[in-house]
Formats: structure tokens, C-alpha cells, sequence
């Protein structure tokens, strides 16, 4: 799924990765282990290596949620209405007194697993929606400090207390901003009944056992960053475009009409110039349209990010306007980047060398202004004196890395290869057994632009498309993939099913 402002890429995200683990989910887990040096405990959640959970994460209602899962686990729930909550256990306390080995938790995770680690587990039990997040057990009500006006915060933080269960807590997001409370109340609702079919199902549960897991992954896009600024939803499978749909429907009604099913011989990626933007920025270098170019490190500890001129001249004959010119551009760039990649941890920038402090602010200002939309946590340090920019961002699931870098598919690395000009005598072995033995009608060929150019280039009639036409009798259709490497090629059938030939 990719993201695109202003026809810039700026997220691209995959559903489910290998591990089959996703921020959000519910599970019932085991305790493995208690590590009291760690102040945090290992638990069992059904992945190769036990989960984390730290003492800070178990929620000052743990005793409550320990005992509300008991009574599921024996088939003995209790509803939320009548449940008498335990005392809250305190901040700075220790986690062997409050958790043993063996014991049976509900907990969510908040981070992925990354590289060798598990994933990362939390008490504090919350259940999003379109315009509020549920709280189980918490009485406490929030609401988003990004809403501006005080008179609205109170108008939400009134609607809510009137209309919330007893032992929910609340979240208003920035999006509630102006809603009815008809809307606010539906949303509540369905809230609280998921986490009643989580109580249904954790009655009787073994662990490990998943009680929840987020919607499609679509879906939860669109739940969290779905506004007024869309204009265009494009989908290239018609039943995945009628679930967006029916689920946009539910969410914002009417904004459902701007939702296509991709159509045409490119894929959707290529049509949208996605699949040239992800081989440009996903590199080690990334360039910018002005000649300036930014290196992109990373350690086992942390990013490094180098801003670098190039080959751009300079504004006026002037280094220092030059600098700043680069580093607003490179500033707008990184944040781009960090949203792209979903880099997380410690990001260090080295920005191009300023004398005065002002200029030094004006990165730091824009710094801040490009990283505005991003919405993982981040904190930005002002830029010092070396000219070094210091970054802290939320990691909550592994970097997206995609290796641009192309590996020739004849020779797989070794520097040799055949030559080239034998690929078309190839095809068209190839294409005389298809047509003329195995008596195949309709057939697409998928290779690269460059190669598809060559295909088709000259006077029409005289290309090699119509004297393989002339040859065979039959037309062939060639489409480019910029995906494809550039002796890579592939025949499709009448059905799109792809034809394999030796």
C-alpha cells in the first residue's frame, strides 16, 4: 500500500510481515520467566523467541485485568458493569511482586519483532477506532491535545463522561473534533463490544492464543489517516476495492465515491509512478532535484544521515545561503524518508556546515514543520554547533528496506553474462512453440520498457511485433514492467495465467 502526497510516495506498508505478529493485537500469554534485574518478564505468546514485558507497561489496573482474565480463563466471565476493580498496583514497584512464573495474562503488543528480539508486550489495553479509543479498566477520560480550541475539548470531554460504561476509559482522537455525539456514541459502541467478543473468546483459552488482531491492514490505514485532504483511493482488485468501500461507508459516509479500481495494461504501482520512486529512495544514496544528495547509514545503534551539496551551484555565489538552501531541501527530504523507511530509534543528521545561529534555527524550525505529519512519537534537539541534528523516533515494527540494487538474471552476480541480442532470438523460439504447438491464442509478454521499446520501436508494419505477427498469424501483446529486471521476461495467457516455458 503506498501513500502518496502531492504525487510524492511518502509511506509504503505491506500487510502482515513473516512474523504474523501485528501492533494491536490482543493475547492470552504465558509467563516464562522473571527477570528481576530487568524489572520485566518474559512471556509466551506463540513466537520463536518469548515476548517482553515491562513493568512500566503492566498498567496501574493490572491486578484488575489479571483477575477480570481469570474469570474468562474459567469460564466464569464477569461483566464490565458489575466488575469490582483491585487495587492499583504502584508506579516504582517490583515485578516479581506482582507477577509469577506461569502465570496467565491478556496483553497487547506495542512493537513488533525486530531482528533477533521478540515482540513487545503492554497491559495497558486500548482498542482504537475511527474517532475513540477504548480503554478497558481505566476511568480516566483524554482528549487530543492537537484539538486547538479549549471550547471543544470541553464540549468532548462533557459528551464522553455522559455517555461512557462504567470501568472504560476513554481516548478522543483529533479527527472527533466537531462530531455529534450520535457519532460519537456509535463509535464508543463498537468499541465496546469488541472487547466483549474478546471476553467471549478468552473463556476457556489455552495460551498462547490470539484474541484479537487489527483489521486488514488496509483498513487500519485508512481508520488512522483517512480526511478531508483524500481525493483519490486506488485499488487493483475489485473485491479488496468493495471492502474498502463497505468499510469507508461505515467510517466517513460519502467519501467512498472516490474510490477506483485500477484499469489498464500497467500495473497499478507503474501507472502511479510508484515503482520509479521506491528504486530512487530506497537506496543508500538518495538524490534531490536540486544535485544535492543525502547518504543514508545504519548501525546497530543508530542513523546516520549525511547531507552533501553535489552538484548544485551556489545561490548568489554565497556558501552560506547555498548551505541553507541544501539543508531546507534536505530537511523536507529526511522527513520524508523517516515516514518512508519507518526508521525508529536514534536518527543523527549531518547538515552542511552554517555559521549564524539563525540559520541554524531556520533547518531546526523546518525540521520540525516537515516532521508535523509524521505520526509515530518523535522528539527533535535543536542543531549544534558541529552542525548535527539529533532525532528520537517511535520504532514499533521493523524498517522497510527494499534492496534497489539489481541482480542480472542471467549471469547472478558473476559479471558474465550472454549476449544480449540472443534474448530475441530466445522469445521467438519461444514464441513459435507456443503458438504453433501448443496452439496458444492471445498472448501477453511482459519484459522490460527498454526491452518492449525495441520490441515496438520503428515504422509500423516493420517493427518486430509485426513480423512476428506475419511470421505466426498472430498479434502479441508486449507491456513493459519497470519492475522487471532487463533480460527478464514473462508470457501471460488469455486468463493473465502466467505460461511456463523451458
Amino acid at each position: 500500500m503506498a501513500l502518496l502526497e502531492d504525487r510524492q510516495l511518502v509511506e509504503l506498508h505491506k500487510e502482515s510481515g513473516s512474523s504474523g505478529f501485528r501492533v494491536g493485537d490482543i493475547l492470552i500469554g504465558k509467563v516464562k520467566k522473571v527477570s528481576p534485574g530487568l524489572n520485566a518478564v518474559f512471556v509466551d505468546v506463540g513466537f520463536e523467541r518469548d515476548a517482553f514485558l515491562h513493568y512500566t507497561d503492566l498498567n496501574p489496573h493490572f491486578r484488575s485485568i489479571v483477575k477480570y482474565t481469570e474469570a474468562a480463563l474459567n469460564r466464569r466471565p464477569i461483566p464490565m458493569q458489575s466488575f469490582r476493580k483491585e487495587p492499583e498496583i504502584i508506579k516504582t514497584g517490583k515485578i516479581n511482586n506482582v507477577v509469577n512464573r506461569g502465570m496467565q495474562l491478556m496483553v497487547q503488543v506495542i512493537k513488533e519483532p525486530i531482528q533477533t528480539k521478540g515482540p513487545r508486550l503492554s497491559c495497558e489495553l486500548s482498542l482504537p477506532g475511527r474517532f475513540l479509543v477504548l480503554t478497558p479498566f481505566n476511568d480516566v477520560v483524554g482528549v487530543s491535545r492537537k484539538i486547538e480550541s479549549a471550547d471543544e475539548r470541553k464540549r468532548l470531554q462533557k459528551i464522553i463522561e455522559s455517555i461512557r460504561p462504567k470501568n472504560y476509559g476513554v481516548i478522543v482522537r483529533t479527527v472527533a473534533e466537531g462530531q455529534s455525539v450520535q457519532t460519537l456514541h456509535n463509535d464508543l459502541m463498537d468499541q465496546v463490544k469488541k472487547w466483549e467478543e474478546i471476553t467471549k473468546k478468552a473463556e476457556g483459552a489455552v495460551p498462547p492464543q490470539v484474541l484479537f488482531s487489527e483489521a486488514t491492514k488496509t483498513n487500519t490505514l485508512l481508520r488512522d489517516i483517512l480526511n478531508d485532504s483524500f481525493n483519490s483511493i486506488v485499488v487493483n482488485d475489485q473485491s479488496m476495492a468493495n471492502d474498502v468501500k463497505n468499510y469507508i461507508k461505515r467510517i466517513a459516509p460519502g467519501a467512498e465515491k472516490m474510490v477506483a479500481v485500477h484499469s489498464g495494461n500497467r500495473s497499478i504501482f507503474d501507472a502511479n509512478g510508484v515503482t520509479r520512486q521506491i528504486k530512487s529512495l530506497f537506496g543508500r544514496t538518495v538524490n534531490m532535484s536540486s544535485g544535492a544528495y543525502l547518504i543514508i547509514e545504519h548501525t546497530e545503534a543508530l542513523h546516520v544521515i549525511d547531507v552533501n551539496s553535489g552538484n548544485k551551484s551556489a545561490v548568489r555565489g554565497d556558501q552560506e545561503s547555498n548551505a541553507v538552501a541544501v539543508n531546507l531541501e534536505a530537511a523536507r527530504e529526511i522527513a520524508r524518508q523517516l515516514r518512508l523507511r519507518d526508521i525508529g530509534g536514534i536518527i543523527i543528521i549531518d547538515f552542511i556546515d552554517m555559521k549564524k545561529p539563525d540559520n541554524k534555527k531556520l533547518i531546526y524550525t523546518e525540521l520540525r514543520k516537515a516532521m508535523e505529519s509524521d505520526r509515530a512519537k518523535h522528539s527533535i534537539l535543536p542543531i549544534s554547533k558541529f552542525g548535527v541534528a539529533q532525532i528520537t523516533r517511535q520504532r514499533v515494527r521493523p524498517e522497510v528496506n527494499i534492496a534497489t540494487a539489481e541482480v542480472c538474471p542471467t549471469c547472478n552476480g558473476s559479471g558474465k553474462i550472454e549476449a544480449s541480442i540472443l534474448i530475441l532470438t530466445e522469445l521467438e523460439r519461444k514464441l513459435g512453440y507456443l503458438y504453433q504447438q501448443q496452439n496458444q491464442k492471445k498472448l501477453k509478454l511482459v519484459v522490460h520498457p527498454f526491452v518492449e521499446a525495441y520490441i515496438k520501436k520503428g515504422r509500423i508494419f516493420r517493427t518486430l511485433q509485426w513480423k512476428w505477427y506475419r511470421q505466426f498469424g498472430q498479434m502479441l501483446k508486449v507491456v513493459g514492467n519497470d519492475d522487471y529486471q532487463y533480460m527478464e521476461y514473462h508470457f501471460f495467457d488469455v486468463n493473465d495465467e502466467e505460461i511456463q516455458v523451458e
